[in-house]
C-alpha cells in the first residue's frame, strides 16, 4: 500500500478539523481544501492548497461547481495497482488524492426552521459532497474517506504507524459513506415530497408557472 501522500478537506461540520489537519500536515500530508475550510485552515496557521489552483479551474456559480472536476475525482478514483489508470493520470497531469475527508450541507437542520423557504431548501442540496463521498468510498481499495469526526484519531494512529490506513478500515469507513448518502437523500425526498406543486407559493410565483 502507498505511503498517503494528499488529503482533501471540505468540511460543513468543521468540529475538530484544524487539529486533524494539523496532523496530517505533521506526517508530511498535503492539505487540498474549499471555501470556507481554506480560509479557517489558514487562520489556524496550516498550509491549504485550494482546489482551485489544484484544478486550475476557479469555483463556480455561487459554490455550485468547486470539486467536480476530472483532476479531483480522477485523483480519487483512479486504481493505483493499475498501471493504465496511473498512465492516464500521468499523461493528464493528475496527482492523486489519498484522503477525503467531507461532510455534507446540513439540509435536515435547514429545513427544520418554520422559516425556510423551497428556494432555500433547494441550496442545501449538496452535490459536491455526496459526489466526492461516493468516489472515495467506491474506491476504498486505496483511498481513505471520513465524514465522522470520532474517526479521525483511529485514522490518524494508523497513518502514524503504517503511512496508510488499514484496508479494513477503510472498507469500514466507505460503509458509513453510503449509510449517509442514503439517509441525506431519503431526508431531501421526505421533503420534497412534502411540497404541492399546485398550492405551493414558489410555483405560483415562478415565471414558468
Amino acid at each position: 500500500m502507498h505511503k498517503a501522500k494528499r488529503a482533501l478537506i471540505s468540511l460543513t461540520d468543521k468540529s475538530g478539523c484544524a487539529a486533524f489537519a494539523g496532523a496530517l500536515a505533521a506526517l508530511g500530508i498535503e492539505l487540498l481544501s474549499t471555501g470556507g475550510t481554506a480560509k479557517m485552515l489558514r487562520q489556524a496557521g496550516l498550509v491549504a492548497v485550494e482546489v482551485s489552483d489544484f484544478t486550475g479551474f476557479p469555483e463556480m456559480l455561487d459554490g455550485r461547481v468547486k470539486t467536480l472536476h476530472p483532476k479531483v475525482h480522477g485523483a480519487i478514483l483512479h486504481r493505483r495497482s493499475d498501471p493504465e489508470h496511473l498512465a492516464q493520470c500521468r499523461s493528464q497531469g493528475i496527482e492523486p488524492i489519498d484522503i477525503v475527508a467531507v461532510n455534507l450541507y446540513a439540509f435536515g437542520q435547514a429545513v427544520a426552521d418554520p422559516a425556510c423557504t423551497l428556494a432555500d431548501a433547494v441550496e442545501q442540496i449538496d452535490i459536491g459532497g455526496p459526489t466526492l463521498l461516493r468516489a472515495a468510498a467506491k474506491n476504498f481499495q486505496d483511498v481513505t474517506v471520513i465524514v465522522d469526526p470520532d474517526d479521525y484519531p483511529l485514522v490518524l494512529q494508523e497513518l502514524g504507524e503504517y503511512g496508510h490506513t488499514t484496508l479494513r478500515t477503510r472498507f469500514q469507513l466507505a460503509c458509513k459513506v453510503f449509510a449517509l448518502t442514503s439517509a441525506y437523500d431519503a431526508g431531501i425526498s421526505q421533503w420534497l415530497a412534502g411540497i404541492d406543486p399546485e398550492s405551493h407559493a414558489y410555483f405560483q410565483e415562478s415565471a414558468d408557472a
